[in-house]
Parts: C-alpha cells; sequence; structure tokens
C-alpha cells in the first residue's frame, strides 16, 4: 500500500509533463500549419506576426527553430506540406526530420522538397526575436553580442526579459550595458511615469552619445495651428512663423545674433499647416494659378491674352485674375488676407512625451549636460591649441636661437627639421624596438644637425654676416640642395616613423573629451625643451656668453668672448634642436624630403609674433599662433586652408602695432 501511494504522484506527475508537451508541441505544429505559406515565402513586413505566434506557443524548441530559420537549414516538403530538417543524404536519397516532433519522413529525392530561404529583412526581425534567449545564453560573448542588437534595435517587449536577467549577470561590464538599455528602454517605451523619472535621474552627468540621445527624445516636439490658445500639460512653446527658432532643450526664442540658424516654421510651412487644418480654404498656390493657365489655354490664349507674354509673376496674376472675372476660377488671396489670417491663429509645439513633470526633468538634465559637453568641446579646442603650439615651438626654438643671436635668415632650417625625421627613421631601420629608437635617435639627431649647422655656419653663413638678406638666399639654395639630397637618398615616397606601442591610442576623460597619448607626449616634450633652454641659457658659460654676444658683441669682445667662436656654437645648436624637433615632428607626420617646407613659414611667424631671440617670446608667439589657428579651424573645419590665410593676414596685422613682436628682446636685435 505505501508503494502504492509512492508510485502514484510520480506517474501523475510525467503523465502531467507529458500531456503538457504534447499539448506544447501540437500548438506549435499548429502554428507552422496555419502560417506555412508566411513562413516560407516569408517577408519583413508580414514575418512579425508569425514570431509572436512562435513565441506564445513556449514550445521548448522555438529558439532552435528560429535559430534554423535564419541561417536557412529548414526544409518543407512539396507534396504534403510539412517543414522539416536534413538528417543525412545516402545512395537513398535526402533523410528528412519533421521539426515540430522529430518524426523521421523517409527518404525524398531533391524535386520533392524546398530549403526556406528569408531574405535579409526576415533574417533580422528573426535575430531581434533570437535576443530573448539570447539574453539568458550561458556564453558571454553571445549575451554581449544580443545586447549590441537590442541597442540598434530596441523592443520594449524585451524590457522585463532584460530587467530579469540583469539580477543573474555576473560579468560586470555585461551588467553595466544591460543596466544602460534598460534605462534608455524605460525612458523611450515606459507608461510609468515614476519609473521614466527614476531612469532619468540616473542619467544625471551621462555625457554619452545614447543618453543624450535618449533625453532629447523626450523633448520631440510636433506643430500644430489652432484657433484659440493652447493650454496643454505637454506645451513645448508658442511659435511666430519667420520669427520664433528652436532651441535644443526645446525651448523657443527669437533669432538675435544667430543669423545662421533659420526659423522653426517659414511663412511657407505655416499656410501648408492652416490648409491641412482647414483653416485656410480656397487657397490657390502659385502652383495651383498656373496649373489653373495651363487648362485654360485656347489657340495659344488666355482670356485673349497670348501666353507668350506671361513671362513675370505679375503677368501671370493679371491673366488669372481675367479668369476670376468670368467665373473660371477661385480668387487669389492677397498677401495682406494672407498675413491676417496667420495672425488670428496660434502656432505651436506639443511635446510627444504626455507627462509635464517627466518634460521638466528632461529639461534640466539636458540643460545641464549640454553645459558639460560645450565645457568639454571648448576644453577639447583649447588643448588642440596647446598642441599645436608644442609643434610650433618645436620647429621654432632653434630659429628663434640662431635669428636672434645672428639675425641669419635661415630659409635651411625646415630641412634640419627633415634630416631629424630621417635619423629617426634610419635608427628604426636597424633597431625595431620603437622605444630604445627613440631614445638613441633623439640625440642622434641633435648631434648630426648640429654638425650640419656648423658646416653651413663655418662654409656660408660666416661670410655673409655683413650683409643678412643674403643669407636668405644663400640658406634657400641650401634647403633646395638639401631636400634633393634627401629625394636621392630615401625617394620620394613617405617615410614611416613609428611612435612606440604606449603613445598609441587616447586618454579618455569621458565621451566628449580624449586626448591622444602623442598629443601629451608632444606637450610634455615642448614643456621638457623649455626647462632645458631655460636652464642652457641661464645657468651654463654657452648661454651666458651667448646673452653677452646678443647684448653687446663689442663689449663681450673685449671681455674675452669670442664672437665668431659663439655664432658657430648657436647656430650648431638652434640646428641641433630643430633635428630633435624633427624626430618628434615625424612621430605624427610623413617623413618627406618636403616635412620642413611644412613648418618653415609657421617658424618664421611664431619667432617673429613672439619677439626675435627670445625664448619665452617663442613661446607666446607658439600658443598664439596655434590657439589662433584652432580657433578659426572651429569656425570653419571644412577649410584648413582658409583658416592658414586668416591667421596670416592676423599676423600681419598684429605686426603693424606690435613689430617687436610679444616680448621685446634688449640688445644688437633690438637696435637692428
Amino acid at each position: 500500500m505505501k508503494f502504492f501511494f509512492r508510485i502514484i504522484p510520480k506517474l501523475l506527475i510525467i503523465l502531467f509533463f507529458s500531456n503538457s508537451a504534447l499539448s506544447s508541441e501540437s500548438e506549435f505544429e499548429k502554428v507552422l500549419t496555419d502560417n506555412f505559406k508566411l513562413i516560407t515565402k516569408s517577408s519583413s513586413k508580414t514575418v512579425e506576426p508569425v514570431i509572436e505566434k512562435l513565441l506564445n506557443s513556449n514550445f521548448s524548441k522555438v529558439e532552435e527553430f528560429l535559430k534554423f530559420w535564419k541561417s536557412k537549414k529548414l526544409i518543407f516538403t512539396k507534396k504534403t506540406k510539412v517543414i522539416a530538417t536534413l538528417k543525412q543524404k545516402n545512395e537513398l536519397g535526402y533523410e528528412l526530420i519533421q521539426f515540430s516532433n522529430n518524426k523521421n519522413l523517409g527518404y525524398f529525392k531533391k524535386k520533392e522538397f524546398k530549403s526556406i530561404k528569408p531574405n535579409s529583412g526576415v533574417r533580422s526581425k528573426i535575430s531581434n526575436a533570437l535576443i530573448g534567449f539570447q539574453l539568458q545564453s550561458k556564453d558571454a560573448n553571445t549575451r554581449s553580442k544580443s545586447l549590441e542588437t537590442l541597442a540598434r534595435n530596441f523592443n520594449p517587449k524585451y524590457l522585463k526579459p532584460l530587467k530579469n536577467t540583469i539580477e543573474k549577470e555576473t560579468d560586470s561590464k555585461i551588467k553595466k550595458r544591460m543596466s544602460e538599455l534598460l534605462v534608455f528602454g524605460t525612458i523611450k517605451y515606459s507608461t510609468s511615469v515614476k519609473d521614466k523619472i527614476a531612469s532619468l535621474n540616473t542619467l544625471r552627468g551621462n555625457l554619452s552619445i545614447e543618453a543624450r540621445g535618449v533625453i532629447a527624445s523626450l523633448l520631440r516636439s510636433k506643430v500644430y495651428v489652432g484657433d484659440v490658445k493652447p493650454n496643454l500639460p505637454n506645451l513645448a512653446r508658442i511659435i511666430v512663423p519667420e520669427e520664433t527658432i528652436k532651441n535644443m532643450d526645446g525651448s523657443s526664442s527669437k533669432p538675435i545674433f544667430n543669423f545662421n540658424r533659420k526659423p522653426e516654421i517659414s511663412k511657407q510651412d505655416a499656410i501648408e499647416l492652416l490648409i491641412k487644418a482647414k483653416f485656410l480654404k480656397d487657397f490657390i498656390s502659385p502652383s495651383r494659378r498656373d496649373e489653373i493657365l495651363e487648362q485654360n489655354i485656347i489657340k495659344g490664349k488666355i482670356e485673349g491674352v497670348p501666353v507668350g507674354k506671361l513671362i513675370t509673376d505679375e503677368e501671370r496674376i493679371k491673366t488669372y485674375n481675367l479668369l476670376v472675372k468670368s467665373n473660371k476660377a477661385l480668387p487669389l488671396k492677397t498677401t495682406e488676407e494672407i498675413n491676417e489670417i496667420i495672425k488670428k491663429h496660434f502656432f505651436y509645439a506639443v511635446y510627444e512625451e504626455k507627462s509635464g513633470e517627466v518634460i521638466n526633468i528632461a529639461k534640466k538634465i539636458f540643460n545641464n549636460t549640454n553645459y558639460k559637453v560645450n565645457f568639454y568641446k571648448y576644453l577639447d579646442l583649447i588643448l588642440d591649441g596647446l598642441s599645436l603650439a608644442s609643434i610650433y615651438f618645436l620647429g621654432a626654438i632653434g630659429l628663434a636661437i640662431t635669428f636672434g643671436v645672428m639675425r641669419v635668415i635661415n630659409m635651411a632650417h625646415g630641412e634640419f627639421i627633415m634630416m631629424g625625421a630621417y635619423t629617426g627613421y634610419v635608427v628604426q631601420l636597424f633597431i625595431p624596438n620603437h622605444t630604445v629608437s627613440l631614445i638613441i635617435a633623439f640625440p642622434l639627431a641633435f648631434f648630426v644637425t648640429f654638425f650640419a649647422g656648423v658646416t653651413l655656419e663655418r662654409l656660408v653663413i660666416r661670410h655673409l654676416y655683413k650683409n643678412p638678406l643674403d643669407t636668405l638666399l644663400a640658406t634657400f639654395g641650401v634647403s633646395i640642395a638639401l631636400q634633393q639630397i634627401a629625394k636621392n637618398i630615401f625617394g620620394t615616397q613617405a617615410r614611416p616613423l613609428t611612435s612606440p606601442e604606449w603613445l598609441d591610442g587616447a586618454l579618455v576623460v569621458n565621451d566628449v573629451l580624449s586626448i591622444s597619448l602623442i598629443r601629451i607626449a608632444i606637450f610634455a616634450l615642448g614643456i621638457i625643451f623649455l626647462i632645458l633652454l631655460l636652464i642652457v641659457m641661464n645657468k651654463t658659460r654657452l648661454g651666458l656668453e651667448t646673452k653677452a654676444v646678443t647684448q653687446n658683441p663689442m663689449m663681450a669682445s673685449s671681455m674675452g668672448i669670442n664672437p665668431d667662436r659663439i655664432n658657430m656654437l648657436t647656430f650648431g645648436f638652434g640646428s641641433g634642436i630643430a633635428g630633435i624637433a624633427g624626430v618628434a615632428i615625424g612621430l605624427f607626420s610623413k617623413v618627406t624630403s618636403e616635412l620642413g617646407s611644412d613648418y618653415i613659414v609657421q617658424s618664421f611667424m611664431t619667432v617673429v609674433v613672439g619677439g626675435v631671440g627670445n625664448i619665452w617670446g617663442t613661446l607666446a608667439g607658439a600658443t598664439m599662433i596655434g590657439m589662433l589657428q584652432k580657433l578659426i579651424e572651429w569656425f570653419n573645419p571644412s577649410n584648413t586652408l582658409a583658416a592658414q590665410t586668416y591667421m596670416i593676414i592676423f599676423i600681419i596685422l598684429f605686426i603693424q602695432f606690435r613689430p617687436k613682436g610679444i616680448i621685446a628682446l634688449k640688445g644688437r636685435a633690438a637696435e637692428d
């Protein structure tokens, strides 16, 4: 008896589950049978109801069916209309298995069945349907991919499954992404005001594009027209045609000092709204007027007026009025009449979101976010300017020393930059480790260009000190010769100077601001150069003697200083600095024989604007030019050539008012 009472419940449980399994199986088979045509010949427009029915069938193999369907592995028999899968192929034919109940259908010839091949639109719908299953997958990669699919095309029916899976998720990154999508989905699709507000509050300070887009979606509005002033909880703004402009947060303002911003609705838009709302009846537009004129052409004339005369709009109106007098057309409304009708009606925008509380919170969060976004955009602009300034400073600092001390217009300075870049390239040919190669390239580039500068000074420049302008022509010829030598050795093709891996990527502050590591490195190098130069010029014998020669060469000579030697070393020192700058510039620029030509003009401008021969002046000039160029490019980002042109014009005007530069040099340079 005890055995009987133990076994009966187990049998009942087995019978219950077997009956429920059969029930779900039959229900699934019924869905397949009833929707056979829509499954075998599906389209993106008709497939969604079928997928919905499959999901509601609660059959254990729904996920498998959708996967087979998407991957084009389903087959149907032409005669019996049964959906199946291929088990195997042998000498007997193709063995098919009915999908719903795993029943063996036997062997078929190829002409007796056909593959189900859903198009890309259908496969996309199936992918969306699979998300619910994929969110619960054991494979983290599958869950991650399903989230990205959901992000591209969010379906509100996944809000609940998403909420349930978050609690079970163990991967922190996936869990964070799930939480984000749940917040975005709740804001967009939830009918609960409380849930929307709670989700909105989690986005405070979130600067991601997705978050900003979701908040902005709550501030979307549609324009209407009425004969009474609206009083709605989700009223966005009252609009005056041709005057009111829409702000980013959904508010409105008049276009004062907003020359590039168009009014929200034009007069034509207002007329179309009035016609659609049936507030403006029997309105004849210019196009409709011309159609009526064409319809009344008889033997090349309209009411006795030759068609050839109807060239101007004025003539067409006159002729149309003749048709009105003959009761062949409705009268045209005058401009005054239309303006009066527009003034009598109210144009207004209504938020798509119904809750005023949700709208107000969305506005506050949007405005706060927008302020932060603008702040980081301006900060990025400043950092861009500083980055460019550091490049100009590196390129110009050597020129500042030679030009300031010796008054030599060295047009070959750009070629010393080019020589430094090629030195770095050659070092990397022998030392594949990019970090080590750079450590060697920087001092080597200094020595190579130092000796090149000393050689140029000894052979050419020292013979032209009494005629400074002659140095321009002489060094210009040298620069052409150096470019040609570089072409002969390295060719015309750009050579790579690769930065170390640890300089790849960027320092990501947030979704708005990211700073590339190479920019940070160049900026740091500029600061290091500034400190080293200040130490050399203020704390070493060479620096003190250079200052003495700069301020008063005759007095320096009488004190035992050799000005000729100082000039040689100074020119070599300035050229060596150009070589180091070349290695730095080559890390983010193409290393070619024309590399120096791209920086020589900016280098001279930096020196002249900052103050000839002054390190701090060069820094100030580089900062001003770099910031100015980036600011002009910000206003006109599509045309960098125009930005450089405007910058040169500004510098010319600046020099007219301050010819000695930002920080004027005292001594020989000032006297000259």
